[in-house]
């Protein structure tokens, strides 16, 4: 009888286990010393566009970090707007393969499909959202699409650019506890202790979506007290708390400052602790950040409160 079964990338038939490294199998032998086979090599990835590379950077790595155990050396090729820069981009790509193993991973975001046949011309593994997107849409919508660069990431809309940098301003003038206490204008306001996150969450909120966010760092004032100040309790609505377990908070504060009483067991215990016990008393939803990335913190509290995106990306 023959049985096996998977685990990750392992898979175990009878006494010998067979590695699945994505193209091949390769096969161990248990009873053989001998385990003759390729080591993990580096594939580059190329990121083009004819803007600033960001949507081609989102959905290449969204899909690259779906292969563990991969190592990929990463390329941004932006502002691909001519033939000769798009010839210029074949040639690296060409040039990089030929000193590779294996062919390079080429994602593309190049609106202009002169420059998208040009890009094809590299060898290489071409993955393009135009050419896989765009026929789909404009057979169902019945519109033939603009082929405009720069519509997405560019100054096309001036409306959304500004309401970005408004929230973003908000954001700066009201960054930890601030000067101005516009919490009145604000969406959400991020509380917790210091280095949980709450800084970077709101500029990701701002320029992502034109949220106004606010935050108030917890300090040992609120914890002798197990009270809110009043200007918080009065946009209690608008609170929305971060946690962080208490190894990776004094893991991010040690690198900050190494030494003294911040960076210390007990204290960070201490403000975690109290932290709660504040969330507890004011019924103030929250979400661990440990192991949550800045778009997934943004996410997170966009959906549990119903903040609306004033801009999307």
């Amino acid at each position: 009888m023959t049985f096996g079964f998977k685990i990750g990338s392992l898979v175990f038939y009878g006494r010998k286990w067979t590695i699945d490294l994505g193209l091949r199998y390769y096969s161990i032998d248990r009873n053989k010393r001998n385990t003759d086979f390729p080591l993990m090599t580096v594939r580059t990835a190329f990121f083009l566009s004819d803007q600033t590379g960001v949507t081609a950077e989102t959905l290449g790595h969204s899909l690259l970090t779906q292969f563990d155990g991969r190592n990929f050396r990463q390329v941004t090729l932006p502002f691909i707007d001519t033939e000769d820069k798009a010839h210029e981009a074949v040639q690296k790509i060409n040039e990089i393969g030929a000193g590779d193993r294996h062919r390079p991973i080429v994602f593309s975001t190049l609106v202009q499909p002169e420059f998208r046949a040009i890009v094809r011309e590299a060898n290489g593994l071409h993955l393009d959202i135009f050419d896989a997107f765009l026929e789909p849409l404009e057979i169902e919508l019945q519109q033939v699409p603009m082929n405009e660069p720069g519509r997405a990431h560019g100054m096309s809309d001036i409306d959304a650019y500004m309401k970005r940098i408004e929230a973003t301003n908000f954001a700066l003038a009201n960054d930890d506890g601030g000067v101005s206490h516009n919490y009145e204008m604000a969406d959400v306001i991020l509380i917790g202790v210091s280095r949980s996150g709450k800084t970077p969450t709101c500029l990701y909120l701002a320029l992502q979506y034109g949220v106004y966010a606010a935050n108030y760092p917890l300090t040992d004032e609120e914890f002798e007290s197990g009270a809110l100040p009043d200007f918080l309790t009065q946009q209690k609505h608008k609170l929305f708390g971060l946690k962080i377990a208490p190894d990776r908070l004094r893991q991010i504060r040690k690198e900050r400052r190494p030494l003294g009483k911040y960076s210390s067991a007990p204290q960070v215990r201490y403000e975690l602790r109290e932290t709660e016990k504040l969330f507890k008393r004011y019924g103030i939803p929250n979400v661990d950040t440990t192991e949550f990335s800045i778009e997934e913190i943004a996410s997170t509290i966009l959906d549990s409160t119903g903040v609306e995106r004033r801009v999307r990306p």
